[in-house]
Formats: C-alpha cells, structure tokens, sequence
C-alpha cells in the first residue's frame, strides 16, 4: 500500500508542471483568447492573481521552499508567419508517393565510349584473319603443288617479272661457282648456334648472255657456321668445275623496318637485296635457294668441314591467322561482356540518391 506522501509529492510535481507551461505561454503568447484544447491551460488572460509579485503569491504548503529554480520547459519560440508544407495543396507526402533510388552524378564518361569501340574493332580484325586465313591457305596449297612437279631446267635467261608465277618451282641448273664474289648474309641462327648463308654466283655457260656467251645467277647454298666463315677454314665446302644445282626458284625477299641496311663496301650483308647483290657480281636478278636432304650423320660431317647446308625442298610460309582470330573474336566477346556489365552496373552505396517519384500507378 502507498503511503500518503508518495501521493502528495506527485499532487505537488503535477502543480508544478502546470505552473511552468502556463508563465511559458503566457510569456509567448501575443493574444488574449482562451485555449481549449489544453488540458492544463484554463484561460489565455492573466488574473490579478497572476499579477501579482512572487513574494504575494499563495503558495502550496506543502512546497518545500528550499527547492531549486524551476526550469522552463521550452527554449524554443514558436513560428509565427512562416507557412508550413501542410499548407500548400499541391504538397504531395513521401508517405503518399514512396521515393526511388537513382545514380548521382554522371552516369557514364568517355571511358565507356572506348570501352564500346574495342569489341567492334576486334570484330573487324578477326573477321579480317578469316578472310586473311583464306588466301594464306590457298596460297601455301599452290606452292606445294608446284614442289611435287618434276624440276624444272633452268633457261639461259630469265625475266624477273616472270618468277612470280614460279615461285617454290623446282629448277636444275648446271654451272661452276664464283668463290671469289662469294657473299656471306647474316647473322642467320641454325639449332641454336650462329652462322651465315652462304650465296655464291653460279656462271653457265651459253645462252648468248653478257661476257664470253655465259649467264649467272645467284645461288644461295645453303647455312655454314660462324667459326668457319673465312673460306680458308673451309676448304672442303669450295667445289672446283662444273657442279648440278637443283633448288627451288625464289621471288626477292623484301626488307622490314628492322634490318639494317647492307655495307656492300665492308661485306655486310643483313638481308639478301637479289637486286643489289646482282648488280655487284653482274648476273641476273634470279635467286635459287639450292635443296638437300640430308641425314643427321650427314648434316653432323658437312657441318664440322663447313660445307653449306641447304633447306628441304617445303613451303615454308608461316600460317598464324588462326590463332590470330581465335585471338580477336576471343578479345569482342570478353569485351562486350564487360561492356554489358558496365552499362548494367547498380549504383554503389556512395552514389545513390533519392528522387521523388513523380509516376503515380
């Protein structure tokens, strides 16, 4: 059971709430008219009571005197003219149209642009392989048919604009070699080790050519190592008389962008120029790289007496264009991927913000 003055000093705390809200209002307050709705608040006009100095008011007895300074119950003074969103009737109420996130900011920049040119333009270029695969297989495919025709004797004279049509044919000629305009091209690599290729100018005779009725043409032998490069060194890879050539008819090779040009005056050579090389020992612009098949014993002997090892008779023409389109296609479809996911990205934490919906459904 309670005790009495538990129920009076919560008599007494209720008084004193009231007391306070009143001399708040009243203090604010710029009229004079009753508030009805509070429960607390009888009427806005102060009595003379109220009037009164604070030392003549009746007080409650059962107050304790000593109590501290009562505290206002607000600081806050009340908004007189401004108007509030309730107001306007046109105010439309979040609760009434829920929100929706959107990204803030912009949304995509001039990376996204190249990120779209890329799979395009990989597109293109394996679509360009394919075409190039095409023509590279049709091209190797002639060439092994000219290899498996019997060769081909070699005439007098030959037009340079004609080896086109010849090219990887199979020709014989017979001759003897010009060791003294011998020209070394290189460096040329042969299972790992350093060497030269070895083009010597073959004289034939007949045909009613320059000089004394004979003909020449350049004869590229074949490889010899670097250590024997001197011909005395190599004495056995010399053949004296008339020798037999069978090698395959080549067109003149081009010079890329990274060869150094040839120093004709020190005898350099970096790249076979057939033109430059024919002019220098006076035969014909025809190359014939001579053909052999020799055994690894063989190989093993001609190399230590640095006797010139010639290439098999096979095309030898790179055909890379299917892996380079297993490569471009592979690159537009990881980027489009990638594209995709970038346009279709979320808005991260960081960047997304709240709009009105202005889409009533």
């Amino acid at each position: 059971m309670k005790s009495p003055s538990f129920g009076l000093s919560q008599r007494m705390l209720a008084r004193q709430v009231e007391r306070s809200i009143e001399r708040q209002y009243f203090h604010h307050s710029t009229h004079s008219s009753c508030v009805r709705n509070s429960p607390f608040l009888r009427c806005a006009r102060r009595t003379p009571q109220q009037h009164q100095p604070q030392a003549q008011r009746p007080t409650n007895n059962n107050i304790n005197p000593t109590s501290p300074p009562r505290r206002p119950f607000t600081h806050t003074s009340p908004r007189r003219d401004a108007r509030q969103p309730g107001d306007d009737p046109n105010f439309t109420s979040i609760l009434d149209n829920p929100p929706e996130l959107v990204r803030a900011g912009r949304r995509h920049g001039p990376g996204l642009i190249i990120l779209a040119l890329i799979p395009i333009t990989a597109l293109v270029l394996g679509t360009w392989q394919v075409q190039r695969l095409g023509w590279k297989t049709e091209l190797i495919a002639r060439f092994e048919d000219r290899l498996v025709q019997p060769p081909l004797p070699l005439p007098p004279r030959v037009d340079p604009e004609a080896i086109h049509d010849f090219d990887f044919r199979r020709v014989v000629a017979r001759g003897r070699y010009r060791h003294d305009l011998e020209m070394l091209v290189g460096p040329r690599m042969r299972d790992g080790e350093d060497g030269y290729m070895v083009v010597t100018p073959l004289e034939r005779e007949g045909g009613g050519g320059v000089g004394k009725g004979t003909t020449t043409v350049l004869v590229n032998r074949g490889w010899v190592s670097k250590r024997l490069r001197r011909q005395q060194d190599r004495r056995e890879g010399l053949p004296t008389g008339e020798v037999t050539v069978e090698g395959l008819l080549r067109e003149p090779w081009k010079k890329n962008m990274f060869t150094p040009e040839n120093r004709p005056d020190k005898g350099e050579f970096y790249f076979p120029d057939v033109m430059q090389m024919a002019e220098l020992s006076g035969s014909q612009a025809v190359w014939v790289e001579q053909t052999m098949e020799p055994d690894l014993m063989q190989t093993l002997e001609m190399e230590a007496k640095g006797m010139p090892i010639g290439r098999p008779a096979e095309v030898n023409l790179r055909n890379n264009h299917a892996q380079y389109i297993f490569t471009w296609y592979g690159l537009a479809i990881a980027t489009s991927i990638m594209f995709y996911m970038v346009v279709k990205k979320p808005p991260t934490d960081m960047s997304r913000r709240i709009r009105m919906n202005k889409e009533w459904s």
